[in-house]
């Protein structure tokens, strides 16, 4: 089975993680948005606030499950044994930054992104 997360705060889910999530429907057999959560940060939306919009706006999309974590988005792959990260780009320093964090994530569990 091809498992990915999909990370992030999604405070709150927007048009373009919502893009990401239906073209990635398409390439994995079961996508789990992870909300991750950060003590550190100020949320506009609350944990559960935000696992409900999610779940309405796929409340018909059964490859699509929603959870929440805390700690290090790899040792939650681990956990619910993902095969894939998938992760979104909006300029050319977003790709930078994600290519430094794939590779260390490849290189410390085999995870692709």
């Amino acid at each position: 089975m091809k498992r990915a997360i999909f990370p992030g705060s999604f405070d709150p889910i927007t048009l373009g993680h919502y893009d990401i999530i239906e073209r990635g429907i398409h390439l994995f057999d079961e996508i789990i948005i992870a909300i991750g959560t950060n003590a550190d940060k100020a949320y506009m939306f609350d944990e559960d606030q935000r696992k409900s919009f999610i779940e309405k706006a796929f409340k018909n999309q059964k490859k699509i499950k929603v959870d929440t974590y805390e700690g290090l988005t790899i040792d939650y792959c681990k956990k619910v044994n993902a095969n894939f990260i998938l992760r979104g780009l909006r300029n050319p320093a977003d790709f930078e930054f994600e290519k430094a964090i794939a590779h260390t994530n490849r290189k410390l569990s085999g995870i692709e992104t």
